[in-house]
């Protein structure tokens, strides 16, 4: 489905107009052959909105009200003039403009695979008992996800966004909810995680197979996550049991990281749109250089594996990124690249990317533990990195249009 909208000066309520409906088989010039055909009697534009879905057009203009003795032959006319168009008309009198738009206005955007009739229902319904009203729907994507956003009036946007994303997850969907305005399409800032977000791997397992200790670097990553480590204490754990090996083996892991399906979109798309990208990781600069200069990222931060004399010291120097130190840098950033942090997104997975997310003005849990997901402003549970555009309201024939300036 496709859409357009405008609309031009308010109309007072008690003037008349006329709603003047045009649906059938899509074809060109049938806008122009309407507005051509409503020029003979002089009167003025107050909304139009044009749908189309399967080939089927649903277009619809409101406008004043003809000069005084015409309204009947605008009428037969419009009817004629569709006839020949093979479409159908309908016009209906009324007066004034649309009924205002209540405060408090959202995107509400609504990831499934499929997106079922049962899930939608569900959201509209939501919407409705939390007080606000669906303004408009429109579809951004089909693949690899369905994704649709709807535009919600008449409730505040964390309300909305509290009751929503608890029915997402009984539904399984993913749903975000962003306060609407001109922000949405303003020159912003990307930050992502780097281990199981950017990339599929964990750099650190990737070097401790090639010194021969997963198991014990596997048994210090869990005792970790049982809350016995924090991350500072657990990094130098496992980096200590990186000590002497080759340092050739950075490049085998660089050849041996897999980006996630879907990053290289992400990011040649928020480039071509003007966005500003980076990554911040608890892994190594080793690895983030690299991914820096191979996908034109604009920041990039890790820790710093110490290598002297050829070989791994089983140490890290200068600041350590942790969870803080992960927010620390998006503000970082944000800084440095000129953007409000309101206007930041942050993409991550785990309990170590929580206080980035929060930060953030759009924090996005991807594939990410329960506990992320529940605190982040947004979740996408597919495995294609690029999914996270369309909540960014990126539709996909524009994701498409900068593969083809790429291969152009």
């Amino acid at each position: 489905m496709s859409a357009s909208q405008t609309s031009s000066s308010d109309v007072p309520a008690d003037v008349p107009t006329l709603l003047v409906k045009i649906f059938g088989k899509d074809r060109p010039g049938i806008t122009a052959g309407l507005f051509d055909t409503l020029a003979a009697y002089s009167v003025d534009v107050v909304d139009i909105e044009q749908v189309v879905t399967r080939g089927r057009m649903v277009l619809c203009a409101l406008v004043t009200e003809p000069p005084p003795g015409q309204e009947g032959d605008l009428r037969s006319t419009v009817h004629s003039w569709a006839e020949s168009m093979k479409m159908q008309a309908e016009i209906i009198s009324g007066l004034g403009d649309n009924r205002p738009r209540g405060l408090g206005r959202s995107l509400v955007t609504v990831l499934g695979h499929p997106l079922t009739a049962e899930a939608t229902a569900a959201i509209a319904a939501r919407i409705t008992k939390t007080g606000g009203n669906i303004d408009r729907i429109f579809r951004l994507a089909k693949y690899p996800v369905t994704a649709v956003e709807f535009a919600v009036s008449g409730v505040e946007t964390e309300p909305l966004r509290t009751a929503l994303v608890t029915d997402a997850a009984r539904l399984g969907i993913d749903v975000a909810v962003v306060a609407a305005g001109l922000y949405r399409r303003a020159q912003r800032l990307v930050v992502m995680d780097v281990d199981s977000t950017l990339i599929q791997d964990e750099v650190i397992e990737l070097f401790a197979a090639h010194a021969g200790c997963e198991d014990k670097v596997a048994e210090v990553t869990a005792a970790a996550m049982r809350g016995e480590l924090d991350f500072e204490q657990s990094l130098h754990a496992r980096v200590a049991l990186l000590e002497g090996l080759d340092a050739s083996v950075v490049d085998k892991v660089r050849s041996e990281v897999r980006l996630t399906p879907g990053a290289r979109t992400l990011i040649r798309t928020l480039k071509r749109l003007g966005y500003q990208v980076g990554v911040v990781s608890g892994g190594f600069t080793q690895v983030t250089d690299d991914l820096k200069e191979r996908l034109g990222l604009d920041f990039a931060h890790a820790n710093t594996l110490e290598i002297v004399d050829g070989r791994l010291t089983g140490k890290v120097t200068g600041e350590i990124v942790d969870r803080a130190g992960k927010a620390r840098l998006l503000r970082r950033f944000a800084a440095e690249a000129g953007v409000p942090l309101s206007q930041t997104v942050a993409i991550g997975d785990g309990a170590n990317d929580l206080d980035m997310l929060n930060a953030a003005g759009l924090g996005v849990a991807f594939n990410a533990k329960p506990v992320v997901r529940e605190a982040a402003h947004a979740a996408v549970n597919f495995p294609f990195l690029d999914t996270v555009l369309y909540l960014l309201g990126v539709t996909r024939e524009e994701v498409e249009a900068a593969d083809i300036l790429d291969v152009g």
